[in-house]
């Protein structure tokens, strides 16, 4: 299927629906104008008849209402037609290489961790931003945790779960669309801490006792209404009914307050639950979330309808007339508390297991759209074995315009170190990142953009931006060391391929040329396997000595006094460098 054929269709479906949309709301309009005016009509005409205005207006207001209602369902069916155009018209514009309308997701980069300062995983133009496709704020930080996680187990059950998901775009749109709904600024987390520190007021007995309220009421009303008893009666009556809501007013108010604000969150997970379980999911991953959903005899999301259900009941007591006659004569407050009170202790632990399936579906969803967007991509496939770590034919960066980007080789074996020379801007950092970015896509079960990836699973860990600390009073170059501490800790405990781009640049170039070679011994001595693109040519003479470097190169020629560049991943050592030449002909010297 092609992304953007796919993507023009739904958007001139969703514009023709929407415009059908449109005139139907005039009319249901105009039909309320019409019912109303006809009302107003009825009482002028047949003045004296009360009977027959009796009547009339019955009709009329069973009518005005039904038409309000269905008015409102339209306005919700209008929103939710609104944000799949807005949806299926952001995919068009991120295939055109639009993304200012996509989150960044700059918060969650951080110091100290293994890549992410390096390989544009997050900030304006990353990974993230071109995947992220969340709607909740808590599916939004799962893909993040999960792009940060350096988590290499079951990728293969990632890989299945991310092809079934891109075949899936109606169901992963609608998914997405429905939770964009929610109005509310409450977050889940927010709710989960509510729910398990909800101290229950309600006593036990009003379970039954508003229902024999309720009976007494109808029962003094109609002896009231037989002339048996005197109205004044009721109205004590009335009174009574205050009395027992009063008690408690203020608890039903505080309880009020809470679920009104998180209602249409609940409301509107409520259907992504639904959502899910009447889905048909075939891979492991999805199955097993599924099923973490489910619940004997009624749906998770029945019993998360209910809940929302009770909190719109309890709701109704801000209107004067509903509130006041609900209070008093049928004490419905303290039921709808008294059956939320008890719906929060029956389901106070399933609901933190729904909420978390909700959001890892919401983050997984992003996963599949952006496999759908790429079908050029290739699912890397996994080898064991002592030899191979890497072997990717034509890899590109995927961040790059796919109609300029080079693509290059690359095979590396389990222990190998390349070391990666060439002349400025020849393509040497972006050639780490590209290994880099892929291979996080490939342990999050991406497809990569290449023409063949087969890799050991391995964790990353990469020296490639390193900065000064002004906050932290630290040099570049103290910053550069404690980066290098880091690594060299880090691969004591675990195995990771190593990215490293020009390290000690902030040192003289004698003391780099030397730090620098001491520091790829120790790694090599360690068993370790990586890159580092490095402009110190001595660095390459390691070959000679360590079997397990590996030297190549970036090259740039200069032709009719202009720079060229082929940005080939080429074997051997660099023997042109531009420096010189660019100082002249951009006339700095």
């Amino acid at each position: 299927m092609n992304p953007v054929s796919h993507y023009t269709s739904q958007a001139n479906s969703y514009e023709e629906q929407l415009k059908q949309l449109r005139k139907r709301l005039i009319v249901f309009s105009m039909l309320r104008l019409t019912i109303f005016l006809a009302m107003c009509a009825s009482i002028y005409f047949l003045l004296g008849n009360m009977i027959a205005i009796s009547i009339s207006l019955v009709v009329g207001f069973a009518l005005f209402f039904f038409f309000v209602s269905r008015f409102a369902d339209l306005k919700s069916r209008l929103r939710y037609l609104n944000k799949m155009l807005e949806l299926n018209q952001l995919e068009l514009a991120v295939l055109n290489g639009d993304i200012s309308e996509l989150k960044t997701g700059d918060q969650y980069i951080f110091e100290e961790h293994h890549f992410n300062q390096d390989i544009d995983l997050f900030g304006h133009g990353s990974l993230f931003q071109i995947i992220n496709r969340t709607a909740t704020p808590n599916g939004e930080k799962y893909l993040a945790a999960w792009l940060n996680s350096n988590n290499i187990d079951g990728i293969a059950e990632k890989q299945k779960a991310t092809e079934e998901l891109s075949a899936k775009v109606n169901w992963r749109q609608k998914y997405s669309v429905v939770a964009s709904l929610i109005e509310s600024d409450i977050q889940s987390q927010d709710i989960l801490k509510w729910v398990k520190n909800y101290k229950s007021f309600v006593p036990s007995f009003y379970n039954w006792f508003p229902i024999l309220f309720t009976a007494i009421s109808a029962s003094i009303f109609i002896v009231c209404l037989t002339e048996i008893m005197p109205w004044t009666a009721l109205i004590g009556w009335m009174f009574v009914g205050f009395i027992f809501t009063g008690i408690h007013f203020k608890r039903v108010t505080k309880l009020y307050n809470v679920t009104s604000k998180i209602n249409d969150t609940l409301a509107q997970y409520s259907k992504l639950l639904e959502s899910i379980e009447n889905e048909d999911f075939q891979s492991e991953l999805l199955v097993k979330w599924k099923n973490e959903i489910q619940t004997k005899d009624i749906k998770a999301s029945k019993h998360l309808e209910t809940l929302a259900q009770e909190i719109a009941h309890l709701s109704n007591r801000n209107n004067l007339i509903y509130g006041f006659i609900s209070s008093g004569f049928m004490l419905l407050d303290m039921r709808y508390s008294f059956r939320i009170e008890k719906w929060l202790n029956e389901f106070d632990g399933a609901i933190g297991d729904w909420f978390e399936a909700i959001e890892r579906f919401d983050a997984i969803n992003s996963l599949g759209n952006y496999r759908f967007n790429h079908p050029n991509y290739v699912y890397p496939e996994i080898v064991s074995g002592d030899k191979l770590q890497l072997n990717a034919q034509d890899i590109g960066h995927p961040l790059l315009n796919p109609k300029s980007i080079v693509t290059n080789s690359i095979e590396v074996n389990k222990d190998d170190f390349f070391i990666i020379t060439g002349a400025n801007m020849a393509g040497k950092s972006t050639f780490l990142r590209t290994v880099a970015v892929n291979m996080v896509m490939a342990n999050n079960g991406l497809p990569v953009c290449a023409k063949s990836f087969s890799y050991r699973p391995v964790k990353l860990i990469s020296s490639m931006r390193t900065s000064d600390s002004l906050m932290n009073d630290e040099s570049y170059f103290f910053s550069e060391l404690k980066r290098l501490k880091f690594i060299v800790d880090a691969i004591k405990t675990d195995t990771y391929f190593i990215i490293l781009d020009e390290i000690l640049k902030g040192t003289n170039s004698k003391d780099k040329a030397e730090g620098s070679q001491k520091f790829v011994e120790k790694l090599v001595g360690s068993k370790s396997t990586g890159l580092i693109a490095t402009h110190d040519l001595s660095l390459c003479k390691l070959a000679d000595t360590l079997p397990q470097i590996r030297n190549y190169y970036f090259d740039a020629e200069i032709v009719d006094d202009e720079l060229f560049f082929d940005y080939t991943f080429k074997k051997g050592i660099c023997q042109n460098m531009n420096a010189s030449f660019l100082l002249k002909k951009m006339e700095i010297v």
